[in-house]
């Protein structure tokens, strides 16, 4: 059965490591605030002017001033700072953010991801994604595997307007978590209950699958 939006946060979730600065993008990125592993310490930037963001807020301690580039409202942590964008995005394009995790309409099997423009549909527009995949040490994209007309996300070349070029290292998908590679998609897990036969058929770009392929685990 394919992941559910917070299964695959949970997932993601388990590329955090210690002392990383992450900035989490809009739709599922941001509920991966909420399963930060225990026992490690990081710290999530917002490009609007957050850094140490925490999980969403619950009733009691909703601010509506405390919100996150999606313009939702979030915590923070115990010695967060709150600047400008323009600083912000100097941390950005800096090369300060270790990881960044993002959502994607489709990305391709050299590592081109398309997220923010869909011809002839509003779209909301590129916001901080081009800094982040030009700025950050490692980029993560989370996305479902196909659309909801069963189209593989996952191409040979992406068909929509670029946001990067040759960025992304590694996809956390509803059904499977794979690397880009040496031009390929690499399968390193599946969801649990989920065959190689079924992530193959939906992968449209050349997928590298090797050996036994184990489930994912979740803590």
């Amino acid at each position: 059965m394919a992941l559910s939006r917070e299964q695959v946060a949970m997932r993601v979730a388990q590329e955090l490591q210690d002392g990383y600065y992450v900035n989490l993008g809009i739709g599922i990125p941001t509920l991966v605030a909420n399963y930060v592993p225990a026992g490690i310490e990081v710290m999530l930037q917002s490009e609007n002017g957050l850094l140490g963001m925490g999980p969403y807020p619950t009733e009691d301690e909703i601010d509506a001033d405390m919100i996150n580039a999606g313009k939702e409202t979030v915590t923070a942590i115990k010695g967060a700072a709150i600047f400008s964008s323009a600083e912000s995005f100097a941390m950005i394009r800096g090369g300060h953010v270790d990881l960044t995790v993002l959502g994607a309409f489709e990305v391709d099997q050299n590592g081109n991801i398309a997220s923010w423009m869909i011809p002839g549909k509003l779209v909301k527009g590129m916001g901080g994604a081009m800094d982040l995949v030009a700025g950050a040490q490692n980029i993560v994209v989370t996305m479902t595997h196909a659309d909801k007309y069963g189209n593989s996300k996952l191409l040979t070349d992406c068909t929509l307007p670029l946001t990067g070029v040759g960025c992304v290292k590694k996809i956390v998908t509803d059904l499977a978590v794979l690397e880009v590679r040496n031009g390929a998609f690499h399968l390193l897990e599946r969801a649990p209950g989920i065959s190689v036969e079924e992530i193959q058929q939906k992968t449209a770009g050349k997928l590298v699958i090797e050996g036994d392929i184990p489930e994912m685990v979740f803590n």
